[in-house]
This record gives structure tokens, sequence and C-alpha cells, in this order.
């Protein structure tokens, strides 16, 4: 069988992020550990249009991802959190990513197609020890923290799960603390290895 019938079997004929099924092909996954069709996925135009330029996305027609992250298949999840990542300034994109968790493997991977767009090298983030922080890190908090807006304090030691990088600030790092999103100072986490 070739990629795309292996594909079109996979999905129903359906493409696997939005589930449409006009004007479906084959979409090498960039950045993909080889060339199977299990790095690969099949997708609508609507998608491959705006994964490929980013100035045509429309928001919106991206909420597919919150059925689609689910998939079994690990290209369908590496695309869908890429997506994600790109659309996470908008709020609910970024509440999928922090229910998504991938092995360090399939991490890499996900990270491989992000880590080309550039600019996020520009502004490193370090914990206290110095070490360089990662979007999708887990970090120790090294004191008490007492959070402004929310009636609560984050205790020493809590374990904070796939951290978010504030772009613009090499200082802030973002995480979820008892169900809530919050900004942590870089100087009171520590990166666990």
């Amino acid at each position: 069988m070739t990629t795309e019938q292996i594909l079109r079997e996979r999905s129903g004929d359906k493409c696997e992020l939005c589930g449409a099924t006009e004007q479906l092909a084959v979409y090498a996954v960039p950045d993909s550990p080889d060339d199977t069709a299990e790095q690969s996925i099949y997708i609508c135009n609507t998608c491959r249009v705006q994964i490929e330029d980013p100035d045509k996305v429309d928001v919106n027609h991206w909420r597919c991802l919150n059925d689609s992250m689910w998939s079994p298949v690990p290209a369908v999840q590496v695309m869908a959190w890429r997506m994600l990542k790109r659309l996470s300034a908008e709020g609910w994109p970024q509440e999928l990513l922090d229910m998504l968790y991938f092995d360090e493997e399939q991490l890499a991977w996900a990270e491989a197609g992000i880590k080309k767009g550039g600019n996020e090298d520009s502004v490193v983030h370090k914990d206290s020890n110095g070490a360089v922080l990662e979007a999708g890190d887990t970090v120790t908090l090294i004191k008490d923290l007492k959070v402004k807006g929310a009636n609560f304090t984050a205790k020493q030691g809590t374990a904070v799960r796939n951290i978010s990088l504030v772009a613009d600030n090499p200082e802030h790092i973002e995480g979820r603390v008892e169900g809530q999103r919050i900004v942590i100072l870089t100087q009171f986490v520590k990166k666990q290895s």
C-alpha cells in the first residue's frame, strides 16, 4: 500500500486535524525522525495553507484541535501541539497544551519544528542555578510564593509541570499551580532533571 492509501484508511478519508472531507492530501510532518506513513498525516487544504503560512491562520478554525489532539496517532498529536503552541497567546490553546503529555522523544519531535522559528533564541530563561529553561520543562519552587490576585500561597517544593516561557521577559515563566495559571519569577524555581 502507498502512504496515501495507508493514511486514507487510518483517517477514514477525513482531515486528521479538522475532520474535513474535501481536498485531502498527505502532509509529511516537518522535522520527522523518518519518512514513513507514521510520520505523516492526512489533512485538508485549509489546514495545510494555515500551517504553512502563519499570516493566513484563522484562530477559530483551530478549535478543532480540542478533539484531534487526543488522536492515538503521534504525528497528529505533534502537529496539534505545534499549532496550539503557535496560537498559545490566544488563551484557550494554552489551556489545551497544559492538558497534553508527551514522552521525551515525542516532545523533542514536536519542538524540533518550532525551534527553527528564530526569535525565541534571543531571550534565554534560566532558573536559580543558571540552568536553561525550555517550554514544557518541569520546575520546583524553591521558596513559598504569595500569589497576587489569588488567595493562596504556592508552597516551596511544589512541582510546576509543562511551563511556558514569557517571550519578551527572561525573568518570567508561566505555569499552573493549584489549578490557576500564574507568572513565576525564574529566580524562585529550580529545573527538575
